[in-house]
């Protein structure tokens, strides 16, 4: 495996596979002469330079919600500088367009993530979701009821108007 990596305290070697020198802590760059040879980066592989493996497995999680996608934007930053990948959703049951700025949005990080990215944002963990209620039996019954009395309603009217 070739050493391409170079740590700018120590100057001491690494694989590819490293992001961090084991003796200083410091993130590693490319060595002058891979860099030299290689085409700059773009944007969104420096992002993922960025990304700790330890953080980026499971189901996403909501962490945090922002008021509108500027914010967002800023908690997805910061979960960025410590490490961890973060994905932004329009929350639920907002009605403005998808090509505006405005409305809250929902902080998705991978559930492995979720510990540090709280700890990072200062949120706390999410309620629990309300169990979801059942109506009682004699209230469904007295629905369908209902309905059938309503459908039973227009048939009737519907029949008296075609035949005199």
């Amino acid at each position: 495996m070739s050493k391409a990596l170079v740590c700018s305290a120590c100057a001491t070697s690494h694989p590819l596979s490293e992001r961090f020198c084991p003796e200083c802590g410091l993130p590693l760059v490319h060595s002058p002469e891979v860099a030299a040879a290689a085409p700059a980066p773009t944007s969104a592989q420096e992002r993922a330079r960025k990304i700790q493996a330890r953080y980026a497995e499971g189901p996403l999680v909501r962490v945090a919600a922002a008021r509108h996608q500027s914010e967002a934007e800023f908690l997805q930053g910061m979960l960025l500088e410590e490490g961890i990948p973060s994905l932004t959703r329009r929350s639920g049951g907002f009605d403005v367009p998808d090509f505006l700025a405005a409305g809250p949005r929902d902080i998705l990080v991978p559930q492995s993530g979720a510990l540090a990215a709280r700890d990072t944002l200062g949120t706390t963990t999410p309620p629990a979701a309300f169990p979801r209620r059942t109506a009682a039996p004699w209230v469904r019954t007295l629905a369908a009821a209902l309905a059938l009395l309503l459908i039973a309603i227009v048939a009737a009217g519907v029949v008296t108007a075609v035949w005199p």
